[in-house]
Protein backbone atom coordinates (compact mmCIF):
# COMPACT_ATOMS: atom_id res chain seq x y z
CA UNK A 1 0.00 0.00 0.00
CA UNK A 2 2.93 2.31 0.68
CA UNK A 3 4.30 1.53 -2.77
CA UNK A 4 0.91 2.37 -4.26
CA UNK A 5 0.94 5.73 -2.48
CA UNK A 6 4.49 6.40 -3.67
CA UNK A 7 3.62 5.59 -7.29
CA UNK A 8 0.60 7.90 -7.14
CA UNK A 9 2.71 10.57 -5.39
CA UNK A 10 0.25 10.90 -2.53
CA UNK A 11 0.80 10.85 1.21
CA UNK A 12 0.19 7.68 3.16
CA UNK A 13 -1.47 8.19 6.54
CA UNK A 14 -2.50 4.70 7.73
CA UNK A 15 -5.37 4.26 10.13
CA UNK A 16 -4.04 2.56 13.26
CA UNK A 17 -7.47 1.45 14.55
CA UNK A 18 -6.72 -1.87 12.86
CA UNK A 19 -3.65 -2.74 14.94
CA UNK A 20 -3.78 -0.18 17.82
CA UNK A 21 -0.08 -0.89 18.27
CA UNK A 22 2.62 1.83 18.42
CA UNK A 23 5.34 -0.57 17.27
CA UNK A 24 3.43 -1.30 14.05
CA UNK A 25 2.64 2.38 13.54
CA UNK A 26 6.36 3.11 13.78
CA UNK A 27 7.04 0.45 11.15
CA UNK A 28 4.52 2.12 8.86
CA UNK A 29 6.18 5.51 9.36
CA UNK A 30 9.61 3.99 8.78
CA UNK A 31 8.34 2.60 5.48
CA UNK A 32 7.29 6.06 4.34
CA UNK A 33 3.99 6.99 5.97
CA UNK A 34 3.58 10.76 6.46
CA UNK A 35 1.89 10.26 9.81
CA UNK A 36 -0.95 8.22 11.27
CA UNK A 37 -4.73 8.35 11.49
CA UNK A 38 -6.65 7.44 14.64
CA UNK A 39 -10.35 7.12 15.39
CA UNK A 40 -10.33 8.20 19.01
CA UNK A 41 -8.66 10.75 21.25
CA UNK A 42 -7.51 7.97 23.58
CA UNK A 43 -5.65 6.29 20.71
CA UNK A 44 -4.01 9.59 19.79
CA UNK A 45 -2.82 10.15 23.37
CA UNK A 46 -1.18 6.73 23.55
CA UNK A 47 0.45 7.11 20.14
CA UNK A 48 1.79 10.54 21.10
CA UNK A 49 3.18 9.15 24.36
CA UNK A 50 5.00 6.49 22.30
CA UNK A 51 6.62 9.11 20.07
CA UNK A 52 4.28 9.37 17.07
CA UNK A 53 4.11 13.12 16.44
CA UNK A 54 1.95 13.60 13.30
CA UNK A 55 -1.61 12.52 14.05
CA UNK A 56 -4.98 13.03 12.40
CA UNK A 57 -8.06 12.18 14.47
CA UNK A 58 -10.55 11.26 11.74
CA UNK A 59 -13.51 11.94 13.97
CA UNK A 60 -15.40 14.76 15.64
CA UNK A 61 -14.18 15.62 19.16
CA UNK A 62 -17.02 16.94 21.33
CA UNK A 63 -17.29 17.93 25.01
CA UNK A 64 -15.37 20.17 27.39
CA UNK A 65 -13.33 17.39 28.99
CA UNK A 66 -12.19 16.01 25.63
CA UNK A 67 -11.35 19.47 24.33
CA UNK A 68 -9.02 20.01 27.28
CA UNK A 69 -7.34 16.69 26.54
CA UNK A 70 -7.12 17.67 22.87
CA UNK A 71 -5.43 20.93 23.81
CA UNK A 72 -2.87 19.09 25.95
CA UNK A 73 -2.23 16.68 23.08
CA UNK A 74 -1.69 19.53 20.64
CA UNK A 75 0.98 21.04 22.87
CA UNK A 76 2.81 17.70 23.02
CA UNK A 77 3.21 16.80 19.34
CA UNK A 78 4.46 18.38 16.14
CA UNK A 79 1.28 18.09 14.04
CA UNK A 80 -2.36 17.44 14.97
CA UNK A 81 -5.62 17.67 13.02
CA UNK A 82 -9.22 16.76 13.83
CA UNK A 83 -12.42 16.32 11.84
CA UNK A 84 -15.50 18.54 11.83
CA UNK A 85 -18.83 18.44 10.02
CA UNK A 86 -20.91 21.06 11.88
CA UNK A 87 -20.47 24.72 12.89
CA UNK A 88 -21.14 23.90 16.56
CA UNK A 89 -18.02 21.73 16.64
CA UNK A 90 -16.03 24.55 15.03
CA UNK A 91 -17.23 27.09 17.58
CA UNK A 92 -16.32 24.77 20.47
CA UNK A 93 -12.87 24.05 19.04
CA UNK A 94 -12.23 27.76 18.56
CA UNK A 95 -13.25 28.43 22.15
CA UNK A 96 -10.69 25.90 23.34
CA UNK A 97 -7.83 26.93 21.02
CA UNK A 98 -8.27 30.68 20.46
CA UNK A 99 -5.64 31.54 23.07
CA UNK A 100 -3.16 28.87 21.96
CA UNK A 101 0.07 30.05 20.26
CA UNK A 102 -0.36 27.66 17.31
CA UNK A 103 -3.75 27.09 15.64
CA UNK A 104 -5.34 23.65 15.47
CA UNK A 105 -5.68 22.12 12.01
CA UNK A 106 -9.16 20.94 11.09
CA UNK A 107 -10.35 18.72 8.26
CA UNK A 108 -13.91 18.87 6.92
CA UNK A 109 -15.60 15.46 7.08
CA UNK A 110 -17.45 14.64 3.84
CA UNK A 111 -20.01 11.89 3.29
CA UNK A 112 -19.55 10.29 -0.12
CA UNK A 113 -22.06 7.48 0.27
CA UNK A 114 -21.49 5.85 3.66
CA UNK A 115 -24.25 7.35 5.86
CA UNK A 116 -22.28 8.18 8.94
CA UNK A 117 -20.80 11.61 9.65
CA UNK A 118 -19.89 14.27 7.11
CA UNK A 119 -21.30 17.17 5.10
CA UNK A 120 -23.35 16.11 2.10
CA UNK A 121 -22.76 18.85 -0.46
CA UNK A 122 -20.24 21.35 -1.71
CA UNK A 123 -22.44 24.17 -0.46
CA UNK A 124 -22.39 22.75 3.08
CA UNK A 125 -18.63 22.27 2.89
CA UNK A 126 -18.14 25.84 1.70
CA UNK A 127 -20.31 27.26 4.49
CA UNK A 128 -18.40 25.22 7.06
CA UNK A 129 -15.02 26.18 5.58
CA UNK A 130 -15.93 29.87 5.79
CA UNK A 131 -16.95 29.34 9.42
CA UNK A 132 -13.58 27.74 10.18
CA UNK A 133 -11.70 30.60 8.50
CA UNK A 134 -13.53 33.14 10.67
CA UNK A 135 -12.73 31.39 13.93
CA UNK A 136 -9.56 32.22 15.90
CA UNK A 137 -7.34 29.34 16.92
CA UNK A 138 -8.19 27.18 13.91
CA UNK A 139 -6.71 26.54 10.48
CA UNK A 140 -8.41 24.61 7.70
CA UNK A 141 -6.16 21.88 6.29
CA UNK A 142 -8.49 20.11 3.88
CA UNK A 143 -11.30 17.61 3.42
CA UNK A 144 -11.54 13.89 4.11
CA UNK A 145 -13.89 10.99 3.52
CA UNK A 146 -14.28 7.27 4.19
CA UNK A 147 -16.04 5.35 1.44
CA UNK A 148 -17.05 2.59 3.83
CA UNK A 149 -19.92 1.56 1.55
CA UNK A 150 -17.30 -0.12 -0.68
CA UNK A 151 -17.37 -2.99 1.83
CA UNK A 152 -20.93 -3.76 0.71
CA UNK A 153 -20.21 -3.60 -3.02
CA UNK A 154 -21.74 -6.47 -4.98
CA UNK A 155 -18.67 -6.86 -7.21
CA UNK A 156 -15.09 -5.69 -7.61
CA UNK A 157 -16.10 -3.41 -10.47
CA UNK A 158 -18.83 -1.80 -8.34
CA UNK A 159 -16.27 -1.28 -5.54
CA UNK A 160 -13.98 0.41 -8.04
CA UNK A 161 -16.84 2.57 -9.26
CA UNK A 162 -17.70 3.56 -5.68
CA UNK A 163 -14.08 4.55 -5.16
CA UNK A 164 -13.94 6.61 -8.36
CA UNK A 165 -17.20 8.39 -7.60
CA UNK A 166 -16.13 9.10 -4.03
CA UNK A 167 -12.76 10.48 -5.10
CA UNK A 168 -14.28 12.58 -7.89
CA UNK A 169 -16.78 14.11 -5.47
CA UNK A 170 -13.92 15.02 -3.16
CA UNK A 171 -11.84 16.50 -5.98
CA UNK A 172 -14.80 18.56 -7.21
CA UNK A 173 -15.49 19.77 -3.67
CA UNK A 174 -11.87 20.79 -3.20
CA UNK A 175 -12.03 22.70 -6.50
CA UNK A 176 -15.18 24.52 -5.37
CA UNK A 177 -13.57 25.53 -2.09
CA UNK A 178 -10.36 26.67 -3.75
CA UNK A 179 -12.25 28.71 -6.35
CA UNK A 180 -13.99 30.44 -3.43
CA UNK A 181 -10.69 31.46 -1.88
CA UNK A 182 -10.37 28.62 0.66
CA UNK A 183 -6.90 27.08 0.86
CA UNK A 184 -7.33 23.29 0.66
CA UNK A 185 -4.04 21.45 1.11
CA UNK A 186 -5.32 17.94 1.62
CA UNK A 187 -7.89 15.80 -0.17
CA UNK A 188 -7.81 12.67 1.94
CA UNK A 189 -9.56 9.37 1.21
CA UNK A 190 -9.85 6.09 3.06
CA UNK A 191 -11.14 2.47 2.87
CA UNK A 192 -8.96 -0.57 2.25
CA UNK A 193 -11.26 -2.39 -0.22
CA UNK A 194 -11.36 0.43 -2.74
CA UNK A 195 -7.62 1.07 -2.44
CA UNK A 196 -6.61 -2.58 -2.76
CA UNK A 197 -7.89 -2.95 -6.29
CA UNK A 198 -8.89 0.57 -7.37
CA UNK A 199 -6.82 3.48 -8.57
CA UNK A 200 -6.00 6.82 -6.97
CA UNK A 201 -7.42 9.73 -8.94
CA UNK A 202 -5.34 12.77 -9.74
CA UNK A 203 -6.26 15.48 -7.24
CA UNK A 204 -6.23 13.20 -4.20
CA UNK A 205 -3.31 14.07 -1.92
CA UNK A 206 -3.55 11.48 0.87
CA UNK A 207 -4.81 7.94 1.52
CA UNK A 208 -5.79 6.48 4.90
CA UNK A 209 -6.25 2.69 4.66
CA UNK A 210 -6.25 0.70 7.88
CA UNK A 211 -7.31 -2.91 7.42
CA UNK A 212 -4.60 -3.53 4.81
CA UNK A 213 -2.05 -3.96 7.62
CA UNK A 214 -3.57 -7.35 8.57
CA UNK A 215 -6.46 -8.20 6.22
CA UNK A 216 -9.18 -10.61 7.37
CA UNK A 217 -11.86 -12.93 6.03
CA UNK A 218 -13.89 -10.00 4.73
CA UNK A 219 -10.92 -8.78 2.70
CA UNK A 220 -10.11 -12.34 1.64
CA UNK A 221 -13.54 -12.56 0.04
CA UNK A 222 -12.71 -9.38 -1.83
CA UNK A 223 -9.24 -10.57 -2.89
CA UNK A 224 -10.22 -14.17 -3.62
CA UNK A 225 -7.51 -15.61 -1.35
CA UNK A 226 -6.81 -16.09 2.36
CA UNK A 227 -3.06 -16.32 1.81
CA UNK A 228 -2.51 -12.61 2.55
CA UNK A 229 -4.34 -12.57 5.90
CA UNK A 230 -1.71 -11.80 8.55
CA UNK A 231 -3.87 -11.83 11.67
CA UNK A 232 -4.90 -15.07 13.34
CA UNK A 233 -6.24 -15.95 16.78
CA UNK A 234 -4.72 -19.05 18.36
CA UNK A 235 -7.52 -21.26 19.69
CA UNK A 236 -7.65 -24.63 21.45
CA UNK A 237 -10.03 -27.52 20.85
CA UNK A 238 -11.66 -28.02 24.25
CA UNK A 239 -14.55 -30.37 23.44
CA UNK A 240 -15.75 -32.97 20.91
CA UNK A 241 -19.37 -33.53 22.00
CA UNK A 242 -20.30 -35.33 18.75
CA UNK A 243 -18.28 -37.07 16.04
CA UNK A 244 -18.54 -33.99 13.81
CA UNK A 245 -18.72 -31.00 16.19
CA UNK A 246 -15.47 -29.30 17.21
CA UNK A 247 -15.70 -26.74 20.04
CA UNK A 248 -13.01 -24.09 20.59
CA UNK A 249 -12.16 -21.83 23.54
CA UNK A 250 -12.88 -18.62 21.60
CA UNK A 251 -16.10 -16.64 21.42
CA UNK A 252 -17.52 -13.16 21.14
CA UNK A 253 -15.03 -11.95 23.76
CA UNK A 254 -12.10 -13.04 21.61
CA UNK A 255 -13.47 -12.90 18.06
CA UNK A 256 -15.87 -10.31 16.75
CA UNK A 257 -19.36 -11.70 16.25
CA UNK A 258 -20.33 -9.40 13.40
CA UNK A 259 -20.83 -10.70 9.91
CA UNK A 260 -20.86 -8.45 6.85
CA UNK A 261 -24.51 -8.40 5.80
CA UNK A 262 -23.97 -8.26 2.06
CA UNK A 263 -21.64 -7.50 -0.78
CA UNK A 264 -18.43 -8.99 -2.06
CA UNK A 265 -16.70 -8.80 1.34
CA UNK A 266 -19.39 -10.92 3.03
CA UNK A 267 -17.70 -13.86 4.75
CA UNK A 268 -19.88 -16.74 5.92
CA UNK A 269 -19.57 -17.70 9.57
CA UNK A 270 -17.51 -16.14 12.37
CA UNK A 271 -13.95 -16.81 11.26
CA UNK A 272 -12.02 -19.33 9.16
CA UNK A 273 -9.48 -22.03 9.95
CA UNK A 274 -6.17 -20.75 8.59
CA UNK A 275 -5.02 -24.18 7.41
CA UNK A 276 -8.45 -25.16 6.06
CA UNK A 277 -10.11 -21.84 5.08
CA UNK A 278 -13.07 -23.66 3.54
CA UNK A 279 -14.08 -24.47 7.16
CA UNK A 280 -15.72 -21.63 9.07
CA UNK A 281 -17.00 -21.23 12.63
CA UNK A 282 -20.76 -21.58 12.22
CA UNK A 283 -21.75 -20.98 15.85
CA UNK A 284 -20.36 -18.52 18.36
CA UNK A 285 -21.14 -17.73 22.01
CA UNK A 286 -19.42 -15.63 24.65
CA UNK A 287 -16.76 -18.23 25.51
CA UNK A 288 -17.19 -20.87 22.81
CA UNK A 289 -17.26 -21.26 19.05
CA UNK A 290 -17.72 -24.38 16.99
CA UNK A 291 -17.69 -25.88 13.53
CA UNK A 292 -18.71 -29.21 12.04
CA UNK A 293 -16.21 -31.38 10.20
CA UNK A 294 -17.33 -31.46 6.56
CA UNK A 295 -19.09 -34.63 5.47
CA UNK A 296 -16.71 -37.09 3.87
CA UNK A 297 -13.63 -35.37 5.31
CA UNK A 298 -10.87 -37.38 6.97
CA UNK A 299 -9.68 -34.39 9.02
CA UNK A 300 -9.00 -35.17 12.68
CA UNK A 301 -9.35 -32.64 15.52
CA UNK A 302 -8.32 -33.77 18.99
CA UNK A 303 -8.97 -32.15 22.36
CA UNK A 304 -6.00 -29.90 23.13
CA UNK A 305 -5.17 -29.29 19.47
CA UNK A 306 -4.24 -25.72 18.56
CA UNK A 307 -5.92 -24.05 15.59
CA UNK A 308 -5.36 -20.63 14.03
CA UNK A 309 -8.55 -18.71 13.25
CA UNK A 310 -8.63 -15.87 10.72
CA UNK A 311 -11.16 -13.35 12.11
CA UNK A 312 -13.91 -11.77 10.05
CA UNK A 313 -12.87 -8.25 11.03
CA UNK A 314 -9.29 -7.64 12.11
CA UNK A 315 -9.90 -4.16 13.55
CA UNK A 316 -12.44 -5.31 16.12
CA UNK A 317 -10.51 -8.46 17.01
CA UNK A 318 -7.30 -6.61 17.85
CA UNK A 319 -9.07 -4.67 20.59
CA UNK A 320 -9.66 -7.88 22.57
CA UNK A 321 -5.94 -8.49 23.13
CA UNK A 322 -3.06 -7.00 25.12
CA UNK A 323 -0.30 -8.30 22.87
CA UNK A 324 0.33 -9.39 19.29
CA UNK A 325 2.86 -12.14 18.69
CA UNK A 326 4.82 -11.70 15.47
CA UNK A 327 5.42 -15.09 13.85
CA UNK A 328 8.01 -15.90 11.19
CA UNK A 329 8.60 -19.43 9.91
CA UNK A 330 6.52 -20.87 12.74
CA UNK A 331 8.44 -19.16 15.53
CA UNK A 332 7.58 -16.17 17.73
CA UNK A 333 10.02 -13.50 16.58
CA UNK A 334 8.61 -10.53 18.48
CA UNK A 335 5.81 -9.51 20.82
CA UNK A 336 4.15 -6.13 20.47
CA UNK A 337 2.01 -4.40 23.08
CA UNK A 338 -1.47 -3.40 21.89
CA UNK A 339 -1.13 -0.19 23.88
CA UNK A 340 -4.32 1.34 22.48
CA UNK A 341 -6.47 -1.60 23.59
CA UNK A 342 -9.69 -0.15 24.97
CA UNK A 343 -8.55 3.45 24.38
CA UNK A 344 -11.85 4.53 22.86
CA UNK A 345 -12.75 7.30 25.31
Amino acid sequence: MQEKANLARVKMRPHIKTHRTPAIAKLQVAMGAKGITVAKLGEAEVMAWEGLDDIFIANEIVGAVKLERLKALKRRIRSLAVGVDHPEQVIALSGAFSAEPVPLDVMIDVETGSPRTGVLSGEQALELARCICRMPGLRIRGIFTHDGHSYGAASIEIARRISRESQNKMIEMASLLRSSGINIEEVSIGSTPSLLLGGIERGVTEIRPGNYAFLDTNMAQFLGTYSRCAQAVLATVISRPTPVRVVLDVGTKTLNEGVQKGGITRAEGHGRLKEQPDIFLDKIYEEHASFDIPEGSDLQFGIGQKLEIIPNHACQTTNFYEVINGIRNGRVETTWSVSCQGKSQ
